[in-house]
């Protein structure tokens, strides 16, 4: 629903972010410099110091460190600000490190490598695995639209954009201007080209010459734009569930809301052949509750965990994240029967901030100072930096005009590509209006890399990133580009496919690619 927008920590992944009033988010957003500018050397000679992890119920083996980039890379002697990292120590003969992008764009990485770090031991026979908080996420000068207090209304009837078109722009602009203030300093300067030129400042202090990396979701977009930006820098580089560089955020909203009700189809097909369905034996009846339960928690929305209302649309993130694999529909089943049987929020509240509730939000953002404290990472920071970072990565702004004029239809075509997900994604698509116009530089530069052969994983099942795009993404990239073909299902595949896991690691451990277009097949998915 787009009848209400709030700056309270909102739970849902296209929750309102904004920039407006801000500088233009051009600066510094050329192709890379790198340690040969002496501007930056302070940065390039920096070397990581390691300690215990801070916090309880850290990995006993897990370090944690931080890395200081310049907050504006066109004037790199001004305001710096830190950023977060964690690593596995290498067990065996290092080779030096593999650095982790868990996607997103929003996913603090730190928190990641802490929860699911037995994926990535075999490659600490010879690597320190790495991973990160990008700028504007997590630890790493959080974003935030606020914590709630301000309430942005649109009239019931503003939905219909042409009935009173001023009020409803106005209510955009506005909510952009609040996620501004809440933001602080780092906002004009959070993206995709920086957080890649974070990237390098980052192999230069783990000191390695070249670059490994492995990159899921939007994490290949930062892979390639890595390429793009520094290709003598690239090591074994890895993008699995490859992210399109050429589409407009209207066609990724498309693509994503078809991808999502068909992984929602599969599981309520799943789900009714189970006597505990809360939905029922009936899957076209139970496709009909879903809906219906959204549309009631909209007008009518449960008490959260969190003391705030909880509403549809956040139910509808949350089924976003639970679709991402199979082996979440267990807890996600049971989750929505506690949901619908007992109004009872705290399950599947769990998937709507992605398995970690972080109490508390950050008063202020200080780029000449140290790392915000973990209990300090706002509520809503993952939806705010997911916004931020897609904006600023989209050079597209349509005036009011254009966007009165085509709403009808954008929301017919949503609409129809899923009456769950459809209205959802259309609203993060429209967020971005009030914002400064986004960089052209990926659409544009981000081609025909001259780098050393890079692996592509497409999934063809995958309900995110859908398996066109690594076909896309490949041939844009050029002859460096090698794709494997993942038969199976659920979002990116080195979790879910033993066939996958094993070519990757190959690949990263011993230099050894896949033959270009060679599969894994659906029997080789873990169970």
């Amino acid at each position: 629903m787009l009848a209400k927008l709030s700056t309270r920590p909102m739970l849902r992944r296209c929750a309102v972010t904004g920039a407006v009033g801000i500088a233009v988010l051009a600066t510094g957003l050329t192709a890379g410099t790198d340690d040969s500018d002496p501007d930056l050397d302070r940065f390039y000679d920096q070397k990581v110091t390691w300690s215990k992890c801070p916090g309880e119920g850290a990995p006993k083996d897990l370090q944690c460190g931080k890395v200081t980039v310049p907050l504006d890379y066109a004037h790199p002697r001004a305001a710096k600000m830190d950023l977060a990292l964690a690593r596995y120590r290498a067990t065996g003969d290092k080779r030096g490190s593999v650095l982790l992008n868990f996607g997103g764009p929003g996913v603090p990485g730190v928190p990641d490598l802490a929860a699911g770090g037995k994926e990535f031991m075999e490659l600490t026979d010879n690597y320190d695995v790495v991973s990160f908080d990008p700028r504007g996420v997590g630890r790493s000068s959080p974003v935030s639209c606020g914590d709630g207090e301000e309430e942005i209304d649109i009239p019931e009837d503003g939905t219909d954009l042409s009935r009173d078109p001023q009020a409803v722009l106005g209510q955009l602009k506005k909510a952009a201007a609040t996620c501004a203030r809440h933001s602080g300093p780092v906002l004009p300067f959070i993206g995709t080209v920086n957080a890649s030129r974070d990237m390098d400042v980052m192999r230069a202090a783990l000191g390695d010459d070249k670059l490994n990396y492995l990159g899921f979701s939007y994490g290949t977009r930062l892979g390639a734009v890595y390429a793009a930006q520094f290709p003598d820098k690239v090591g074994r580089l890895v993008l699995d569930g490859v992210d399109t560089l050429t589409e407009p955020l209207t066609e990724q909203g498309l693509a994503g809301a078809r991808g999502q009700q068909k992984a929602l189809d599969e599981f309520i097909n799943w789900c009714v052949k189970d006597i505990a369905c809360p939905f029922g034996q009936d899957a076209r009846e139970a496709r009909k509750q879903v809906v219906r339960l959204v549309e009631s928690l909209d007008a009518d929305p449960l008490p959260s965990a969190f003391g705030e209302p909880f509403t549809g649309q956040d139910l509808v993130g949350a089924l976003g994240q639970g679709l991402y694999s199979e082996e979440l529909w267990p807890s996600l089943e049971r989750a929505l029967a506690a949901l619908v049987e007992d109004g009872d929020t705290h399950a599947i509240e769990s998937f709507a901030t992605g398995g970690a509730a972080l109490p508390g939000r950050a008063e202020t953002d200080d780029p000449d100072g140290g790392l915000a404290d973990e209990e300090d990472v706002p509520l809503d920071n993952m939806p705010a930096a997911l916004m931020a970072i897609n904006c600023a990565d989209d050079p597209d702004r349509p005036t009011g005009r254009q966007i009165v004029d085509n709403l009808d239809r954008l929301r017919a075509e949503y609409y129809r590509a899923s009456p769950v997900f459809g209205p959802y994604r259309l609203s993060g698509v429209l967020m971005c209006y009030g914002r400064p116009r986004g960089t052209d530089f990926i659409r544009k530069d981000v081609k025909d890399v001259d780098t050393p052969k890079m692996l592509l994983v497409g999934t063809r099942g995958d309900p995110a990133t859908p398996y066109r795009w690594t076909e896309e993404t490949a041939m844009r990239l050029g002859p460096s580009a090698v794709v494997l073909d993942n038969k199976g299902g659920g979002h990116t595949g080195y979790a879910s496919s033993k066939c996958v896991h094993g070519k990757i690691d190959t690949f990263l451990l011993y230099g050894t690619l896949p033959a270009d277009g060679s599969s894994c097949g659906v029997e080789e998915d873990r169970e």
